[in-house]
């Protein structure tokens, strides 16, 4: 078989075209599959969770569930982000703080950064077994903690330049998102399991019948 000029397709029916169409179907599935996936996660933002919380539809489906946890981490992520960039600032001099000043927003900022290790961790924990009710407790009080934080820092405008509207975001995730959707409906779960349960009837027996003798 001659090789096809440039401009040329060769029908799919030979064995060469017929490899190139199979790759170039492939091709294109895995691009539809790249493509919903990003959709997806496009549509699983913070507006839409708040809609659900407004909603009061109920608990979160798997693939909600699993969406949240990586929007709490990316949170996390930027949150890392920032307090390096802070430390980086006060130490270079580039933030006007006094030295006794700067040695404690790096302390606080050092504090944070074992706040973001520990939500980190807990994300981890969740994706693997997302009833656990202790990391789940876990994780809603270290965004709470960053957001704290991420708050007091918005009020010095030193910082506030870097952090942005991340505070605000992430006090939202925290509650009413991550509290509302995640966190109660898993305790009120939790609790019905505790509850008690009512001890199982027993069955009165009927005493024989007597038999008259003849």
């Amino acid at each position: 078989m001659q090789p096809g000029r440039f401009g040329e397709v060769e029908p799919c029916g030979e064995v060469g075209g017929t490899m190139r169409c199979r790759k170039l179907c492939l091709g294109l599935v895995i691009l539809l599959c790249v493509c919903s996936s990003a959709v997806l996660a496009d549509d699983y933002d913070l507006q839409y969770f708040l809609a659900k919380v407004s909603s009061k539809e109920g608990g979160l489906s798997r693939s909600e569930t699993a969406e949240l946890l990586n929007r709490i981490e990316g949170v996390m992520g930027k949150a890392q982000k920032i307090r390096e960039k802070l430390a980086q600032r006060i130490q270079a001099g580039e933030v006007d703080v006094r030295y006794q000043e700067g040695k404690f927003w790096i302390s606080k900022l050092d504090e944070d950064g074992g706040t973001i290790d520990t939500a980190i961790q807990q994300i981890k924990l969740l994706r693997d077994r997302p009833t656990l009710l202790v990391p789940s407790a876990r994780l809603y009080k270290s965004l709470r903690d960053l957001t704290w934080s991420l708050n007091v820092y918005n009020t010095i405008p030193s910082f506030s330049s870097l952090v942005g509207d991340l505070a605000p975001e992430a006090e939202l995730w925290a509650d009413p998102v991550f509290y509302q959707l995640y966190l109660l409906p898993l305790a009120h779960a939790r609790d019905k399991e505790m509850e008690p349960k009512p001890p199982p009837t027993e069955k009165v027996k009927k005493p024989a019948p007597k038999v008259k003798k003849p």
